[in-house]
């Protein structure tokens, strides 16, 4: 027995409460030391193979990109995120986001609010170019941990080459990522099958 203020406490209710203290310690200590973890991140030979090019992998970088990817402005926290930028000789181009958020149930949200933000991005883009032409294309969901979603965006004005971006936006456990490929062109030059590929493997490498 221990006294405390004059009152006995039993030697079990003082370890249980030590050991209750020291476990959520360790929690919180867990928690913290993944958040500052980096996810996995894809590889240049991950993405879509360019015919004249290979791609050039930058660091993995703790934060958000200087550029946000293009239909993703003001969406994805800084709280938590990595991020990877490719690029090849040419004008193809790519970057992957991963954010580590506080839950399973945080990270579906986030993973939700960046299907419906691509989802519209054709038609809020069109809203704020005039002259501009604009489709997007959903291109359904993956089998990969809890889930993944592929999408195509096509954009273009007078006078100027279009533009085609791929985006593939995944969940692992409390992880999400957004793979977003882009280049001159058109949705019917996406190489969507290759692309499939890409956010399935960018999905696995978040928790290896």
């Amino acid at each position: 027995m221990f006294r405390r203020s004059g009152t006995a406490v039993p030697l079990a209710t003082t370890l249980a409460t030590t050991l209750v203290a020291a476990a959520a310690a360790l929690a919180l200590t867990a928690s913290t030391a993944a958040a500052a973890t980096a996810p996995g991140f894809l590889a240049g030979t991950d993405l879509p193979p360019h015919a004249s090019s290979p791609w050039y992998a930058g660091t993995v970088t703790k934060g958000l990109p200087e550029s946000a990817p293009f239909c993703l402005e003001g969406v994805l926290p800084a709280a938590g995120s990595w991020h990877r930028v490719f690029g090849t000789e040419y004008d193809t181009g790519a970057v992957q986001v991963s954010v580590r958020s506080a839950s399973p149930a945080a990270a579906a949200k986030l993973a939700g609010t960046l299907e419906r933000k691509v989802a519209a991005c054709a038609a809020d883009w069109l809203r704020t170019t005039p002259g501009g032409t604009a489709s997007w294309q959903d291109y359904g969901t993956l089998p990969v941990e809890e889930g993944a979603h592929v999408y195509g965006v096509h954009t273009s004005v007078p006078d100027s080459e279009p533009g085609v971006h791929l985006y593939g936006i995944g969940r692992d456990g409390d992880t999400v990522t957004v793979v977003q490929w882009g280049e001159m062109g058109d949705l019917s030059h996406a190489p969507v099958a290759a692309f499939k590929k890409t956010t399935t493997k960018a999905v696995n490498k978040l928790n290896p």
